[in-house]
């Protein structure tokens, strides 16, 4: 599966950035990470393909909003409020197998990933 991410950029916080991910297969769930310098990459969003049940970070409940369209094989993080601590590279990443009806937000959980895009807050 191959993953392609845009949408990255730079804004001043409380504005909003929306990041798209298009995929060349259809996988069992998907989703968006971040990695900021020196941290561990961590999982925002995610979403399962059938179920359509999402789950999202604590630090980006309320503000983030993940979405897929099936049809297009495309995935959509739109983020809202935006604050300097969202400041990382942004991965897409992709699941072969998912187990229950809810992503996992845990990185080993995803077998395939884009190659990022940048994502700056101040």
């Amino acid at each position: 599966v191959q993953l392609v991410e845009s949408g990255g950029g730079s804004v001043q916080a409380g504005g909003s950035l929306s990041l798209s991910c298009a995929a060349s297969k259809l996988s069992s769930a998907m989703g968006f990470f971040r990695q900021a310098p020196g941290k561990e990459r961590e999982g925002v969003a995610a979403i399962h393909r059938t179920s359509g049940r999402t789950r999202c970070a604590d630090p980006v409940k309320g503000r983030f909003t993940i979405s897929q369209d099936n049809t297009k094989k495309m995935l959509y993080l739109q983020m809202n409020s935006l604050k300097p601590e969202d400041t990382a590279m942004y991965y897409c990443a992709a699941a072969s197998v998912v187990v229950g009806a809810y992503p996992s937000l845990l990185p080993s959980s995803y077998n395939y990933w884009g190659q990022g895009t940048q994502v700056t807050v101040s």
